[in-house]
């Protein structure tokens, strides 16, 4: 009787292990398909679709998170490159696992459907050195929130956004007030505004050439990694993403480009993706503000500089981190007081 007992109980671990150790998780896998996919949401309507280069067949699967993509049963299929509809809902976010023959890939909206928004991004998705990813979900990046829909709210309320870091200065956060989530349980105003850059933008239009902003928007870069102010609010900022209970976090400027675009780029340093990477997806705000201050833009075309992004004007700061501290990650470890370790266990698949 005993032996039976202890028989059956014996077959119940072995199916359960079984069981286990058959449960299928998403990942990165084969070549790196990661730059070959991108998944398209529309700023109105929030419908997806996928751009995918390709030879041969694909098939892609998703789900509200990443732990819980259906790999059993795919949303779409086809063969070849081209751009698919996907049928997700349009309200929330989804994220998926891409298969081809060549290899596997995890996969969001890079740039998220904001209605009342243009430079809203995920930082998740790039490959590091060491042939790792930076997790989907978790650091987005923006300008700023004060137009933001009902539905765009509720978008990345489901997300949930948690965290809010606000680069902007008082002035700016007085004049257009963030609006927040409703899963954001803290908006943290770490004001950037380095006071001897301002100064110089005090000149008229007429005195300003396009020469001079750009030598300008430089200069700002360097004040952003030197000035003791700046250093301050971005120790800060790391502090916030080292913290388990900050996350998924969203930080933010007035145009999610300047300020947050060395945020950006900081961060991904920290996390081992290389430089060729980091300007890629700086300039990509070139992009996504576009439309924003085209009008501007045409009617001030000697300030175009101010409302866009240059590889000078980012290399020039990390050029000026490199001759004072020999490599980017001295600096961020030693002046901006950044666990390297941590950071790539939180963020990294």
């Amino acid at each position: 009787m005993n032996k039976s007992f202890f028989i059956i109980i014996l077959g119940f671990f072995l199916i359960t292990s079984c069981k286990k150790e058959s449960v299928q998780k998403a990942e990165y896998s084969g070549m790196d398909i990661s730059k070959d996919v991108n998944i398209i949401r529309d700023k109105t309507t929030k419908s997806a679709s996928m751009q995918i280069y390709t030879q041969g067949e694909w098939s892609i699967y998703g789900g509200p998170s990443i732990d819980q993509i259906n790999l059993e049963s795919p949303i779409a299929q086809g063969t070849n490159s081209g751009t698919f509809p996907i049928d997700v809902p349009s309200q929330a976010r989804s994220y998926f696992q891409v298969v081809t023959e060549h290899g596997k890939a995890i996969a969001a909206d890079r740039h998220l459907p904001m209605t009342g928004g243009y430079n809203f991004r995920d930082l998740g998705g790039y490959r590091t050195q060491e042939g790792k990813y930076v997790k989907w979900g978790k650091i987005f990046r923006s300008d700023d929130l004060h137009n933001l829909t009902k539905d765009d709210l509720q978008y990345l309320a489901e997300i949930p956004i948690v965290s809010i870091v606000d680069f902007r200065s008082e002035e700016e956060c007085t004049q257009l007030p963030d609006k927040n989530p409703s899963s954001v349980k803290e908006n943290y105003k770490l004001s950037i505004s380095p006071g001897n850059l301002m100064n110089a933008f005090s000149l008229s239009k007429e005195d300003i050439t396009s020469e001079k902003i750009d030598s300008l928007m430089k200069e700002m870069n360097i004040l952003l990694v030197t000035d003791p102010d700046c250093i301050d609010r971005y120790k800060k900022f790391f502090e916030l993403l080292q913290s388990d209970s900050d996350t998924p976090l969203m930080f933010h400027c007035s145009a999610g480009k300047d300020r947050t675009g060395m945020g950006a780029a900081l961060i991904l340093s920290a996390l081992g993706v290389d430089e060729q990477t980091i300007m890629k997806d700086y300039l990509l705000s070139n992009v996504y503000l576009a439309n924003k201050y085209s009008k501007i833009k045409a009617e001030n075309p000697n300030l175009s500089s101010l409302f866009e992004v240059k590889s000078e004007f980012l290399q020039a700061g990390l050029d000026r981190i490199k001759k004072d501290h020999g490599t980017v990650e001295n600096y961020l470890t030693k002046v901006l007081n950044v666990d390297i370790a941590k950071m790539r266990e939180i963020y990294l698949y």
